[in-house]
């Protein structure tokens, strides 16, 4: 940059010719990953807003159902209390999601892993021995919902960002 100071031309128009013609200098390697990961890190603002539909959809939905519950309500178990409290902090992430929806996006994440994990695990079961009935069959239709929240979920953004990105370090370097 000193060099540049030093030998730069008086005129406006050599000194753009003059900077045209100066070798570019190799990125360092930290200024090279922050160039990759703005190249590979960049939705589209249709995108972004794709996913303030998702936490819209999610958050509400949860809100309609779940609040009503935390000022009427019997008491609640051990279970039924984890999973009502759990739900209710869900919905308040999910309509923070609105406002950072690219930040939030492990919320979203967090959706379609436990909704998915449950349809495999416990539904798939019991609709391949034909015993899916009754409050499990309701449930199936309710967690069928979550197909929403994978439609708006940019899959390209979270590979790079949480599959093939360099993962963070666990210690400062000496």
């Amino acid at each position: 940059m000193t060099e540049y100071l030093r030998e730069q031309p008086s005129t406006a128009s050599t000194r753009a010719e003059y900077v045209q013609a100066q070798p570019l200098a190799a990125p360092s390697q930290l200024e090279a990953a922050a160039i990759g990961r703005n190249r590979l890190g960049r939705l589209a603002l249709w995108q972004v807003n794709l996913l303030r539909v998702g936490y819209l959809f999610m958050g509400v939905g949860l809100a309609i159902v779940k609040w009503p519950l935390l000022f009427d309500h019997a008491p609640w178990g051990l279970a039924e209390g984890t999973k009502e409290c759990m739900l209710l902090a869900l919905s308040v992430l999910a309509l923070l999601g609105i406002r950072y929806p690219v930040r939030m996006l492990p919320v979203l994440l967090f959706e379609v892993a436990w909704k998915l994990t449950w349809l495999g695990v416990v539904a798939l079961p019991l609709w391949t021995s034909g015993t899916l009935q009754g409050a499990f069959r309701h449930q199936v239709g309710v967690v069928l919902w979550v197909a929403i929240i994978i439609a708006v979920i940019p899959w390209r953004y979270v590979a790079s960002q949480y599959v093939t990105a360099p993962a963070e370090p666990w210690r400062r370097p000496r």
